[in-house]
């Protein structure tokens, strides 16, 4: 059995309780326009080019049959021509390419983490399986949560739900914490901003919540997409519903932070000129969380 994953995120200290170390899956059966790892969406493998680390050496545009050339600042590379990437990429000597997609085994991947239990075990911390959607590959995270288990290491499962039950509910119940997205309400938003309807996602959430398994909730607010006081009010209401499953509810404020990876896959963002979250707005929804009964964050 084998994974597929980008990196893994040693010290984390964002993706659940005390240090962590964040394993990032590749892949996600969504498509949100404000993802902020677009190179972790798709299953295939993919090639960061970072200008900011160009030496303009040339070495790359040499091999590239005129598909890569150097501009002002950095390499002008045309990725629909452009047929020997990797080749171009592996003859850099300044870490200006980066590979995304590492195929691992339970086994392995298990061990790389286990290196960090004294960390985990001195902070109350552990291991978090994020992405792109990890649940995308349920049975693979599952292997490696038996073989962690073995060592009493706590581990979490960040996922946005819209998997099958039948192929979620194992690594759900297998994980001691679940960090779970509640994106947009409206389906119809959900449907234009995320490309997926949410009547899985919100299904789902309702069985976790069902099995008693500790939820952190996120909630992201995109100004001008899913911040109206109508759909964040839909939202807080549903989360309420799950009951005491979610110990926590996470606010997480636009930002355009990952904006330079389209830069870096050749690509467009697609949000275009969308402003940040701001602080202000972000603190109102805090109280209005807080006057509802939630231990709650803001976060971004």
């Amino acid at each position: 059995m084998k994974g597929l994953i980008s990196r893994i995120q040693r010290y984390s200290t964002k993706d659940g309780p005390g240090i962590r170390s964040t394993v990032f899956a590749v892949g996600c059966n969504l498509c949100c326009k404000w993802c902020s790892n677009p190179e972790l969406v798709d299953e295939r493998p993919k090639i960061l080019y970072h200008a900011e680390r160009c030496f303009r050496c040339g070495a790359c545009a040499a091999l590239s049959g005129g598909t890569i050339k150097l501009g002002s600042r950095g390499c002008i590379i045309d990725r629909k021509k452009c047929n020997n990437l990797e080749e171009c990429a592996a003859v850099c000597s300044y870490d200006a390419y980066e590979y995304i997609g590492k195929i691992i085994d339970p086994e392995e991947l298990a061990a790389k983490l286990m290196r960090d239990k004294a960390f985990y075990d001195r902070s109350c911390g552990g291991v978090t399986y994020s992405g792109g959607e990890p649940a995308l590959q349920a049975d693979f995270f599952l292997e490696t949560t038996k073989l962690l288990k073995e060592e009493s290491i706590h581990v979490a499962l960040d996922t946005a739900g819209h998997i099958p039950w039948e192929s979620l509910s194992p690594l759900v119940e297998a994980v001691d914490l679940i960090l779970y997205d509640i994106k947009v309400f409206d389906n119809l938003l959900h449907e234009k901003y995320v490309k997926a309807g949410n009547s899985l996602i919100l299904e789902n959430a309702r069985k976790i919540a069902e099995l008693e398994k500790p939820m952190i909730v996120r909630m992201i607010l995109v100004p001008g997409v899913n911040d109206s006081e109508e759909e964040v009010q839909n939202r807080l209401d549903f989360i309420h519903e799950l009951g005491r499953a979610v110990i926590r509810l996470d606010i997480l404020k636009y930002h355009r932070l990952g904006a330079g990876k389209y830069f870096c896959l050749g690509s467009q963002e697609p949000m275009g000129d969308i402003p940040e979250c701001t602080d202000e707005y972000a603190g109102l929804i805090l109280q209005k969380a807080r006057s509802m009964g939630f231990a709650v964050t803001v976060g971004g």
